[in-house]
């Protein structure tokens, strides 16, 4: 049985406290987005996607999942553990000498759950689009979702992948744009102005939808629901989710401050007290 709105917010509060204290313990790390994307990713592991118990590579006869932009690997491994990939308590060898939960998840650690070696940012859509193609040649029904930084769109292999996927009608595609409207040196607009992301999604020819409420659980899975049944009609399929970095914790909000910095010892009770232990800590 899938959970229930209050199960999935309460893991959402308990993988927001995993990821502040990961970061925290190392000193190092990416709270921001990882924070932004709490709820879209609960939501896609607990409740939107297809998932076989255990793991393989493969990935045959389900849903399967490509984090691009790496960096926020403290969100993923949160919620993969919390999802039966391995054990939550080896949250706490994140970014330690010979951890297989390293900064930017890697595939020769043998870490459950993760199929690319991914921090390179604009690389995830072009092995997706494979994984996807791979699905069809098999004739494997379930899905390949991704995300992807809206800063992320900044880099030029995005755009090779995005008019490739329409070309060959890659349909049973979902790609999410994670749109914060930051990155590690400010804004979105002030780095490098993307204009319309939903006007040039659309220009090359994908299905295109928008979740406002990105940060809202109840929302992201009506909107995934409706990109789910978007797919196969000869059109990959793009979700622009409106989320705000650093959600959750009032100090990392609305600023791109804290994309890649830890909390001081004052600043971790502050964001912990924000967010009360719900299922326990690793």
């Amino acid at each position: 049985m899938k959970p229930n709105t209050q199960q999935l917010q309460d893991l959402t509060t308990q993988v927001r406290r995993d990821i502040l204290r990961m970061v925290h313990a190392v000193n190092s790390g990416h709270p921001g987005g990882s924070l932004g994307c709490t709820e879209f990713l609960v939501a896609l592991y607990q409740n939107l996607m297809e998932r076989k118990e255990g793991f393989d590579m493969d990935g045959i006869d389900e849903d399967i999942f490509f984090l691009s932009n790496g960096h926020i690997s403290p969100v993923f491994y949160s919620v993969l553990a919390h999802s039966g990939y391995f054990p939550v308590k080896e949250l706490a060898t994140f970014r330690l000498l010979n951890s297989r939960l390293q900064g930017h998840p890697t595939t020769h650690e043998g870490l459950p759950g993760i199929r690319m070696a991914s921090g390179s940012l604009g690389q995830g859509l072009s092995v997706a689009l494979g994984a996807a193609q791979a699905k069809k040649l098999n004739n494997d029904s379930k899905l390949v979702y991704t995300l992807h930084g809206d800063g992320e769109m900044q880099e030029g292999q995005n755009w090779e992948a995005i008019m490739y996927a329409s070309a060959k009608k890659v349909d049973n595609l979902i790609a999410t744009i994670d749109l914060n409207g930051k990155q590690i040196d400010g804004t979105t607009d002030e780095v490098l102005n993307m204009g319309s992301l939903k006007a040039k999604f659309e220009a090359f020819d994908w299905d295109v939808l928008e979740i406002k409420e990105g940060n809202n659980l109840e929302a992201i899975i009506a909107g995934m629901t409706d990109a789910k049944n978007r797919t196969g009609k000869e059109k990959p399929v793009c979700v622009l989710l409106y989320t705000e970095m650093g959600n959750g914790v009032d100090f990392m909000m609305h600023t791109h401050a804290w994309h890649g910095k830890a909390p001081n010892d004052d600043q971790l009770a502050n964001a912990l007290a924000q967010n009360p232990e719900t299922l326990g800590d690793y």
